[in-house]
C-alpha cells in the first residue's frame, strides 16, 4: 500500500506512519530521514543537502523531489510505503504524481489527520525535552515523575523554542498557506480520507485503518 499522511504540525503524523508502517510491513518515510540519509550517502546530491541543513536553511522543492524520487526507487519500496512530512506543496504533489508514474504505481490513499489549532498549541506548549538524552515529556500528557527532570538520565528537561505558543502558531500559519491546499488537490483526485486526531494515538490509529477500508470524501 502507498499512503501519504497529512496534518499540520503536532497532529501526530510521524507517531501513526509509524504504527501503520509496522502494520502494513512497509516503510515509514519521513521528510528528515530522507534528508539524513541523501546527506549520508557520499553523492552530489548528498553533499547539496547536507550543505542546506547545516546552514539551517530549507531544502528547495527542487532538491527534496530529487530526494523522494531516489528514496522511492530503492528496493524496499517495491511493495509500498507511508510518506510522511511530503508532499508538502503543490508542486511536491504533483513531482510525487510524475515519479510513480515512471514507476507504473499510483497513491491508494491520503489521510489527512485533522486536529483543531488550539488542540495542537497546547501540545507542542506542554512538551519539555531532556537536555541530555532527547527524551521528550509532556506536562498534561506525559509527564515525568520529578518535576522538570528526565527519568531516563535524570538531566534537565527545557522548553525547546521551537515548542513555545508563538512559534507553534508561526508554524500553524506556514501549513495553512503552503500544505493545507494539498487537501483540496488529493479530494478532487478522490484519494482523500479525513480523521480526526483529536484522541488517544491507539483511538486515531483505529480511525485511520477504518478510514483506509472506507471509500474516499
Amino acid at each position: 500500500m502507498r499512503l501519504v499522511l497529512l496534518g499540520p504540525p503536532g497532529a501526530g503524523k510521524g507517531t501513526q506512519a509509524s504504527n501503520l508502517a509496522a502494520h502494513l510491513g512497509v516503510p515509514h518515510i519521513s521528510t528528515g530521514d530522507m534528508f539524513r540519509e541523501a546527506a549520508a550517502s557520499g553523492t552530489e546530491l548528498g553533499a547539496l543537502v547536507s550543505s542546506y541543513m547545516e546552514s539551517g536553511g530549507l531544502v528547495p522543492d527542487d532538491v527534496t523531489i530529487s530526494v523522494v524520487r531516489r528514496r522511492l526507487s530503492l528496493e524496499d519500496c517495491g511493495m509500498g510505503f507511508i510518506l510522511d512530512g511530503f508532499p508538502r506543496t503543490l508542486p511536491q504533489a504533483r513531482a510525487l504524481d510524475e515519479t510513480l508514474e515512471e514507476m507504473d504505481a499510483t497513491l491508494d490513499a491520503v489521510v489527512n489527520i485533522s486536529v483543531p489549532d488550539e488542540v495542537l498549541v497546547r501540545r507542542s506548549s506542554g512538551r519539555r525535552t531532556c537536555s541530555r538524552c532527547g527524551r521528550t515529556y509532556h506536562l498534561e500528557y506525559d509527564p515525568p515523575e520529578r518535576e522538570g527532570l528526565c527519568d531516563d538520565c535524570g538531566g534537565e528537561l527545557v522548553h525547546r523554542s521551537d515548542d513555545r505558543e508563538e512559534t507553534v502558531l508561526q508554524r500553524l500559519h506556514v501549513y495553512g498557506e503552503r500544505t493545507a491546499p494539498l487537501v483540496d488537490y488529493y479530494r478532487s483526485r478522490s484519494l482523500l480520507r479525513t480523521v480526526d486526531g483529536d484522541s488517544s494515538i491507539d483511538e486515531v490509529f483505529e480511525r485511520i485503518r477504518s478510514a483506509l477500508e472506507a471509500a474516499p470524501e
